[in-house]
């Protein structure tokens, strides 16, 4: 299948939805944008829009390129409540914004940064997704704070607290681009590698397909990711779900599908991993031989 950017029709995300049609999702600002030397670790400000909008926009043509099909704006703690207390862990909270944005007479996607566990009153997840759609969201689901694993255990809770009420809505799911089997209920804030040491726990881009595969079988049809979310793992996103809509991102221009551009390497034993089947099926070491495979978070 050749790269063929994104089909030109202008459709609502409803309409998509309503479709049938995946639509992905966008990635990591924060933690990218600090990597990159525009945002400052702690309070996580976004005044990289104001000091170096270059640099946010070159981040979203990123995402554009390898598949998204929603650029967010980069406002993440922007005004002086969410600095004191990261909404939404509350689903009280969540549920007056949706109240609110639903004057707007638009339709209303919200998502939580809740586990397994619920939220922050122990609300489950199924509650959760139920009061938020008879507040009127018409797409729920969770992001960040979890690994894609954590968070697709989440959002299948969502949907049979759904299903049990006899209710409807889309499903949404952007979780961390981290391995997070050891979080505590806050998330991936508790682990002693937050935030400068998180790098030997980002997935990889089979990791990324493999979610992107499980969320489409779950029934989630927007599908993008959060903190640590880089564009590679977007465009994996959109590589895994080519056959659903019909095309590539231009982003695969470069990358050949499960590692096929190794087959002209000149080390045979390179070129044998040109194939699924390899990529599949291994199991990368971190290279850190004296390094915990889990962490025990702080509380």
């Amino acid at each position: 299948m050749a790269p063929a950017g994104r089909p030109g029709a202008k459709k609502g995300i409803l309409e998509r939805l309503e479709s049938g049609e995946v639509v992905i999702g966008d990635g990591s600002f924060l933690i990218t944008l600090e990597k990159r030397g525009y945002v400052k670790a702690g309070v996580w400000t976004p005044e990289a829009v104001i000091e170096h909008p270059d640099a946010v926009r070159q981040l979203h043509m990123e995402f554009l390129r390898a598949g998204s099909n929603v650029m967010q704006t980069f406002t993440f703690s922007a005004s002086e409540d969410n600095m004191e207390s990261k909404y939404f862990e509350h689903v009280e909270e969540a549920v007056w914004a949706v109240e609110v944005l639903k004057e707007s007479d638009r339709p209303v996607a919200v998502t939580m940064c809740i586990g397994p566990e619920g939220d922050m009153h122990d609300v489950t997840p199924g509650e959760c997704a139920v009061r938020l759609v008879k507040a009127g969201a018409s797409i729920v689901g969770v992001n960040c704070r979890f690994g894609p694993e954590t968070s697709l255990k989440t959002v299948k809770l969502m949907k049979e607290g759904l299903e049990r009420a006899g209710l409807k809505a889309y499903l949404m799911v952007q979780p961390l681009g981290f391995h997070t089997p050891d979080c505590s209920k806050e998330g991936f804030v508790d682990l002693p590698e937050y935030p400068f040491g998180l790098e030997p726990r980002v997935a990889t881009r089979w990791d990324i397909q493999k979610y992107a595969r499980e969320a489409y079988n779950l029934g989630v049809r927007y599908i993008g990711g959060c903190c640590g979310f880089e564009p590679y793992h977007i465009r994996a996103i959109a590589e895994e779900l080519a056959p659903e809509r019909g095309f590539l991102p231009l982003a695969s221009e470069k990358h050949g599908s499960w590692g096929s551009g190794l087959d002209m390497h000149t080390k045979p034993w390179v070129r044998a991993r040109a194939r699924r089947e390899y990529w599949e099926n291994l199991l990368p070491a971190s290279g850190r031989p004296f390094c915990p495979s889990l962490s025990k978070p702080d509380d």
